[in-house]
């Protein structure tokens, strides 16, 4: 995967190629003043995730969510 940038100028003559150059995988930006303000991205990008990747990766203990102590929320700065 390439990174590629364009000015706005230059994205609204070649907008084509740009849209051509994201469908392939490239990450493309347009900037104005130096500054990232658009990224390029095609329809259906999206659905290359699949949700469950971190399945059997991830665990916590039972007590994870329980609250927390009146010295924890004190170490945390929260009492």
């Amino acid at each position: 995967m390439t990174t590629k940038t364009y000015t706005v100028t230059e994205a609204k003559k070649r907008l084509s190629k740009l849209i051509r150059e994201a469908e392939r995988g490239d990450e493309v930006y347009i900037v104005d003043e130096k500054k990232r303000r658009v990224k390029v991205v095609p329809l259906g990008a999206d659905k290359k995730r699949k949700p469950g990747g971190f399945e059997g990766k991830i665990s916590s203990t039972p007590d994870a969510f329980d609250p927390l102590t009146d010295e924890e929320l004190k170490d945390w700065g929260l009492k």
